[in-house]
């Protein structure tokens, strides 16, 4: 008696396709944003799509930049015996244990990029006014990253995520001296990274993860996303 197998799809082909064209329409529109934020900041189109693509695909890519070591206190028992009678008693020890901290190249690199081309641009054109507003704002938005991030252990960092678009956006209209969209996304990006991260540098060994990575959410990670969404606000 011969019996056949049916092998059933995990996943329907009609939901299969429907989750393609989600993703693909999610893809687009999310791409189109970007691309028009980095049009407001004077980059050309083939340059800011080559970024956005690179942004895509280096979110995969972790770069290790430093290791520190955390010493977490670690319970265990030990038998005490007391006129033959044996006790468990629990006593604290110390392990070490190392973290890798790594860079994100989509969520952090690229963005950092960006930053210091548009940086030498008002150097090379001489807008040093506007560079001062720029590198202000930049350390006004650091520490208000600073006071509401809060590392998270087996998260990472976190903060509310419409703050450093919202202190961008208020700083870019106060130091923008004609040129918001600029001041928004330097101090929107520089902002997150600086105050939120760096700043926390040594908290975030004390995450209880093996590997902390700076922007590791890559193109959905706050420092990728704050200036992104300051500039398309102011």
């Amino acid at each position: 008696m011969n019996k056949r197998r049916f092998i059933i799809p995990p996943v329907s082909l009609p939901v299969l396709l429907l989750m393609f064209f989600i993703f693909l329409a999610v893809f687009i529109v999310f791409s189109s944003i970007v691309m028009a934020a980095f049009e407001k900041l004077g980059i050309p189109p083939e340059v800011a799509y080559a970024l956005f693509l690179f942004a895509l695909l280096g979110s995969f890519i972790n770069i290790p930049i430093a290791e520190e070591v955390s010493y977490e206190p670690i319970v265990t028992l030990r038998e005490v015996r007391f006129f033959g009678i044996s006790y468990p008693v629990p006593y604290f020890d110390w392990a070490e244990k190392r973290v890798i901290i790594a860079i994100n190249v989509g969520g952090a690199l690229v963005p950092l990029s960006i930053v210091l081309y548009e940086i030498f641009r008002l150097l090379y054109f001489g807008q040093f006014g506007l560079l001062f507003n720029t590198i202000l704002a930049t350390l006004v938005a650091a520490l208000f990253s600073h006071a509401f991030a809060r590392p998270v252990r087996g998260l990472g960092i976190a903060m509310p995520i419409f703050l450093p678009p919202l202190i961008a956006i208020i700083l870019g209209w106060l130091l923008g001296d004609g040129n918001p969209n600029l001041v928004a996304y330097v101090s929107g990006t520089m902002g997150v990274l600086i105050g939120a991260d760096l700043m926390n540098w040594n908290r975030i060994k004390n995450l209880g993860a093996p590997m902390v990575s700076i922007g590791g959410a890559g193109t959905f990670d706050g420092i990728f996303l704050a200036g992104i969404i300051a500039v398309l606000l102011v």
